[in-house]
């Protein structure tokens, strides 16, 4: 889905230019893991970790240490009086040389809101959930083989072109939400909506909230766009108790959140390779 959120942005920037049959060669793409973060570098004195437990005689050039954070670093410096760790994924920023040609352009899904039969006829679907905030499921679902593109924005709301600061409020009556374009010779819905709940934990027990962010705006939710996958949402949202508060709801119009929002965990240095198993941290 060119210009949405697929795990290779450059690649979709130089197919929108091209004409089907045309081939450029030796052009520079992104490998996927996100951009190189410097917020993810450091400094460290050794004298700030008296009393820390730690033995600074065990820190040398590519010891690895796992943060309070959760994130994983590697120690890239070592001088007499401090070192220097870096929280980047190893190929972070990575790019590579590749020839593309573009064999052939197919039409994606025409029907975004609910309706019976949306997009019978077409193998490529739309799934739009919520999962609190949208910039971690957002990257989950780049990662997931078989979506083929991405984007965050509000539903379910009342107010027409909403923006964040205004969603926030939790006066429009929207939700943080992400939609999904994908392929369902490779992925199915069944897979997607477990995907979300798997994601959502035991926030799915809590209503109005996931993790620390509370309110309306937050509230958890599967959005079907047809008769099927209605069917399937209930099921699986229906097997997890009574105590399971995930709303179940066609699919409304959907608003794009603002540019800044978009892939937003991808720019801030994040992999969204597919099938990435690192764990998605919800901030840049």
């Amino acid at each position: 889905v060119l210009g949405e959120g697929n795990y290779l942005p450059g690649l979709h920037d130089l197919i929108m230019e091209m004409e089907v049959g045309s081939t450029t060669k030796d052009v520079s793409l992104d490998a996927g893991w996100g951009s190189w973060n410097p917020a993810l570098k450091a400094s460290i004195s050794f004298e700030s970790l008296q009393g820390s437990g730690l033995d600074s005689s065990q820190i040398k050039v590519g010891t690895e240490l796992l943060l309070s954070s959760g994130l994983k670093a590697v120690v890239t410096e070592v001088s007499e009086d401090e070192f220097e760790i870096d929280a980047n994924p190893p190929l972070a920023g990575a790019s590579y040389l590749a020839t593309v040609k573009l064999l052939k352009a197919e039409a994606g899904p025409k029907e975004f809101e609910y309706q019976p039969k949306a997009n019978a006829d077409s193998k490529y679907q739309v799934a739009t959930v919520a999962l609190g905030c949208f910039w971690g499921a957002e990257l989950a679902f780049m990662r997931e083989p078989g979506v083929l593109g991405t984007k965050v924005g509000y539903t379910q709301g009342e107010k027409k072109d909403p923006t964040y600061q205004e969603v926030c409020s939790g006066q429009t009556g929207h939700t943080e939400a992400c939609q999904v374009i994908y392929d369902s010779d490779k992925v199915s819905f069944d897979r997607l909506v477990h995907l979300a709940m798997d994601r959502l934990g035991e926030n799915k027990y809590l209503l109005n909230q996931v993790g620390n962010d509370k309110g309306t705006q937050y509230r958890h939710g599967i959005y079907y766009h047809n008769d099927e996958q209605k069917s399937i949402a209930e099921e699986i949202v229906k097997s997890f108790g009574e105590d399971c508060v995930t709303e179940v709801l066609p699919a409304s119009k959907f608003f794009d959140a603002e540019i800044y929002h978009q892939q937003y965990l991808l720019k801030g240095g994040q992999s969204a390779r597919k099938g990435d198993p690192s764990t998605i941290r919800c901030y840049g």
